[in-house]
């Protein structure tokens, strides 16, 4: 509720208790899994649609915004990210699970009081699109270190938790991989523009693009759900 309090400008909004955590655990990833399950069952009835404005088909135009300077970024990034596109808009999955995704579930956008999950919060970005998206997003957010490493007791931990509530199917364990470097494709392409169009001295803080074209590279050598700790026993037959 926008309005004047005392004469001067307020705003009256909910508050959620808890905060962010700077250094998650494998713990913390089990409990976001867990949580994002229990939301996409959640809105599994819920009748308004708004489709994602960041996938695949999106990202073609985002790219061409960037292409010709890329290589000021990184040497041979243009043919890299030519030829990842590519590959990608050919193999992109169909017929996947589909429903009300978060998009953009990073650790500052989880609450948390001291271990206990508190809440999920920002859903600027809250699309409907595949379920296991979310997944492959979330992967991307809280399974690597800083040193750009895949942290495996992590992944596991974050699928165990997801599953714990909602099973993947046979065709969303198998295009977890692919999900996992489109989710890493859409986050470097949106940092890459922001780093290269955005003018000193704006509000928008630049990320470094290249950490997502690590985890890009990373995505493109796995070949199953099992490396990032997917069970068999986990899949919905």
């Amino acid at each position: 509720h926008l309005g004047e309090l005392a004469g001067r400008p307020a705003a009256m909004v909910s508050f959620l208790d808890g905060a962010w955590l700077r250094k998650p655990r494998a713990e913390h990833c089990r409990e976001v899994g867990r949580a994002m399950a229990a939301m996409h069952v959640a809105g599994s009835d819920f009748p308004i649609r708004r489709a994602n404005a960041l996938t695949m088909p999106n990202w073609r135009p985002l790219w061409l915004s960037s292409r010709d300077r890329a290589d000021e970024v990184l040497p041979g990034l243009r043919d890299e990210i030519d030829r990842e596109l590519e590959s990608l808009e050919a193999s992109w999955p169909k017929d996947l699970p589909e429903g009300v995704i978060h998009a953009d579930l990073f650790p500052d956008n989880v609450f948390f009081i001291e271990d206990r999950l508190s809440g999920l919060i920002d859903f600027y970005f809250a699309c409907n699109d595949f379920l296991a998206y979310d997944v492959a997003i979330c992967l991307n957010a809280w399974c690597f270190e800083k040193d750009g490493a895949f942290n495996h007791t992590k992944g596991m931990a974050l699928i165990n938790g997801y599953t714990s509530v909602r099973k993947l199917d046979g065709a969303e364990a198998e295009a977890l991989p692919l999900l996992a470097r489109g989710a890493a494709l859409r986050f470097f392409l949106t940092r890459l523009h922001d780093w290269l169009t955005t003018p000193e001295g704006a509000m928008v803080v630049k990320k470094d693009p290249l950490e997502y074209l690590q985890k890009l590279r990373f995505h493109g050598q796995i070949l199953s759900s099992a490396e990032y700790g997917h069970r068999n026993e986990e899949i919905l037959s």
